[in-house]
């Protein structure tokens, strides 16, 4: 079994771009967001998509074509911060786009956990390289786990897709040599504690 491939597989399946994807396209099934009119889904699912993967891939193009990115992973630490940086002011501008919709506030806090998770990552970057991969599946986790506290729909099947999946993109990580446990445990630990905060008092 080629397990370099299947590691890396799991990186691109799990990374933080497509994330806030995988938990829109949950809420707008699974939830009371679900009752929304097709069009207004259409709208939150194309806002999402825009901020967190459109512009943010545009940027990282952009970066590329300069040669200010040696690679489209940006494993480098000193190359992550032009990215994160774009990544935190679209994930802002779209907490803000979402605030126009007042009955889609678990949304906006959603986009203001994955700002603040940006913002961890931006700083601690400067020193550290902490897994950008696992901060993002920390959020995610603690995302899943307010859902079921707060009765936002049956979301313990999600939620243990959710931790296994944690784990196997862990195991890919160290696997393959791009980050040392204390650099997983933190990304998952920040980005689950930022998520938490955020979600209930921003």
């Amino acid at each position: 079994m080629n397990y370099r491939k299947i590691s890396q597989g799991l990186s691109w399946a799990l990374h933080p771009f497509l994330l806030p994807l995988y938990i829109m396209a949950l809420l707008l099934t699974a939830t009371a967001f679900a009752r929304y009119p097709a069009d207004v889904k259409l709208y939150l699912l194309w806002v999402v998509v825009l901020y967190a993967l459109v512009i943010p891939l545009l940027v990282l193009a952009l970066l590329r074509s300069l040669g200010r990115l040696s690679d489209w992973r940006v494993d480098r630490r000193d190359e992550r911060m032009l990215p994160l940086a774009a990544g935190l002011v679209c994930y802002l501008l779209c907490a803000y786009t979402l605030s126009r919709i007042p009955s889609a506030d678990f949304l906006r806090k959603f986009m203001l956990a994955a700002a603040c998770c940006e913002a961890m990552c931006l700083i601690v970057s400067r020193y550290w390289k902490i897994s950008l991969h696992l901060t993002g599946m920390g959020a995610v986790v603690a995302l899943l786990v307010l859902m079921n506290v707060a009765g936002v729909g049956n979301m313990m099947a999600p939620l243990s897709v959710a931790v296994l999946c944690s784990g196997a993109l862990a195991s890919a990580r160290l696997y393959l040599g791009c980050h040392n446990g204390w650099q997983v445990f933190a990304g998952f630990a920040g980005g689950f504690c930022l998520s938490v905060f955020a979600v209930l008092f921003l």
